[in-house]
């Protein structure tokens, strides 16, 4: 017992003088350590997780459809509503060629889908190819039936011309970002791509086919080159068919370089002939110099300007005609004695007028300018008839219409909105005076459009002939025109048509619309025998379109 009080005192003395000290330098050690551990962790979760995000995107044309953003473009629609340009969605199907397992059996199965195309190049050179743009849901389903992972959807819009050449240089082409590069697919690159409203065209589908078809057919007769043709409403301006040819498909998307594919209609520039005697008629009539009865006698068969000498066309042209007679029988020198006595500078004032010589504003950007140099005794000679003087079809419609409406300003347009009435820029009796003999060209024997003689539509106009120029001269090209009004008693529609370069046909069999007999061996390359044909044609087609529609 004793000595266990004395242990117990001792303890009791040990513990009074015993302090416990807490160890910091340990608990400082393992929360160091910790943090480090996490560290490692948080460092390693980054790299995998990088890693795994990498290989998603990598992954993505594997397993997703890729969204291409390209610009919306509204419908382009023609006056009846019908579609001729529109946006649509469509699927891209490209490749990656390292994805693919194995290459020579998937080229195999590829040339099973798409017979008449070759893969085999692409794949061993190319790290991304197109397999094929605006493919059909059928050829998507038949390749992505193969399962393979190296496929890629794209989606897309693609621009759709339902007409396919139909409208092709009014239309025009847009690039591969969307931006339009020619006719209303650039004038109104704005309007399109910032407006869901559709724009709307003068154009007529029915009329434009209708006449493309008969200027073909004019192509097999008379292997002409190419050809043009307007048909306007005189009182409006509004171009209700434009057509140029040779035309080109929209929907290949080509870059056209080729000049023979130049819209002749409004960009090509010629010498158009003896239509321009129209204008030199009633320029006499506009400045009171002449009357339809006016006489000139002793015409000569030729004259000399300068050293040129000026010509009939025609020998058997009397020598005293009137001055209607000198427009229905096409006389040259007859024509140069009209503008004798209007003169340079009330000539040069009506061709201004009438948009022959002056600035036109127009829809499209692809416009030709006139060509006139300066203006002299032997330039006012040569212009009289036609020559010497270069502008579009566009312009010659515009002139023709001016003359035949009253007198009234228009401005030739394809859209289709309501135009203000515009102003009288020419004498009113000039129309009334011009009109009936324009009809006289084509109902009498005397005149030299007797082909267009549609019976019904009293159809009025004036032929055109002319040499193309060549260096240092003129060429045996021709240029054959004719601008024809009707009706001729209340005029709506004037109807230009152009044949570049035509040829004779001495088989072609002409069949006359008054009953005689059919003319076979025609030898003559005049616009009398081969565009005038065509008019005739055309108008056979279309009037009755315009007579329930317009």
């Amino acid at each position: 017992m004793s000595e266990f009080n004395e242990n117990s005192k001792s303890y009791e003395k040990d513990s009074e003088n015993f302090s416990f000290k807490e160890n910091k330098s340990y608990l400082k050690m393992s929360f160091e350590r910790i943090a480090f551990i996490f560290f490692v962790f948080f460092v390693l979760a980054i790299i995998f997780s990088s890693k795994l995000i990498l290989l998603s995107i990598k992954k993505i044309p594997e397993t997703q459809k890729i969204e291409k953003k390209e610009n919306f473009r509204a419908s382009i629609l023609d006056n009846e509503g019908n579609i001729l340009a529109k946006s649509v969605p469509i699927i891209n199907l490209g490749i990656n060629p390292n994805l693919v397992i194995n290459k020579e059996k998937l080229l195999i199965s590829l040339k099973l889908i798409f017979p008449n195309k070759s893969f085999e190049k692409q794949m061993y050179s190319k790290k991304f190819f197109y397999i094929k743009k605006k493919i059909s849901p059928e050829k998507l389903e038949q390749v992505l039936l193969l399962g393979d992972k190296s496929f890629i959807q794209e989606d897309s819009i693609a621009r759709v011309y339902p007409n396919g050449n139909l409208f092709s240089h009014v239309i025009g082409q847009i690039d591969n970002d969307n931006n339009g590069i020619s006719g209303i697919e650039k004038t109104f690159d704005y309007e399109l791509t910032t407006s869901k409203n559709p724009l709307k065209l003068t154009l007529d589908k029915d009329l434009q086919y209708l006449i493309k078809n008969e200027l073909l057919k004019s192509k097999d007769i008379f292997q002409n080159i190419g050809s043009a043709a307007i048909l306007m409403d005189i009182n409006n301006g509004n171009i209700l068919s434009m057509i140029s040819l040779p035309d080109f498909d929209l929907n290949k998307r080509e870059k056209i370089k080729d000049k023979k594919y130049i819209n002749r209609a409004t960009k090509g520039v010629y010498e158009f002939g003896s239509v321009f005697k129209t204008f030199t008629l009633a320029a006499g009539i506009q400045y009171n110099v002449v009357e339809p009865g006016t006489e000139f006698n002793n015409l000569k068969k030729k004259i000399v300007c300068a050293g040129n000498s000026i010509s009939e066309y025609d020998n058997k042209i009397p020598p005293d005609l009137t001055a209607e007679e000198i427009l229905i029988r096409s006389g040259n020198i007859g024509s140069v004695r009209i503008a004798e006595k209007v003169g340079i500078e009330n000539f040069n004032e009506f061709l201004q007028n009438i948009g022959i010589i002056s600035d036109l504003e127009f829809d499209l950007e692809e416009i030709g300018s006139t060509q006139l140099g300066k203006w002299g005794k032997c330039k006012l000679a040569t212009v009289s008839f036609g020559h010497g003087i270069a502008t579009t079809l566009l312009q010659l419609s515009k002139a023709y219409s001016i003359i035949s409406n009253g007198g009234y300003k228009i401005r030739p347009t394809l859209l289709n909105i309501d135009q203000a009435q515009q102003k009288r820029i020419l004498n009113k009796n000039l129309s009334d005076t011009i009109n009936p003999i324009l009809r006289k060209i084509v109902s009498t024997k005397e005149g030299t459009a007797g082909f267009a003689n549609v019976k019904g539509y009293e159809i009025g106009g004036k032929t055109g002939t002319a040499d193309q120029p060549s260096m240092g001269g003129y060429s045996k090209k021709k240029v054959n025109t004719f601008a024809s009004v009707f009706p001729t008693s209340n005029p709506k529609f004037v109807l230009t048509v152009m044949l570049d370069e035509p040829k004779a046909n001495r088989e072609f069999v002409y069949h006359y619309r008054d009953g005689r007999y059919p003319y076979k061996g025609n030898w003559r390359n005049t616009a009398g025998w081969t565009t005038v044909w065509v008019t005739g044609q055309i108008i056979d087609k279309i009037g009755p379109i315009l007579a329930t529609k317009y």
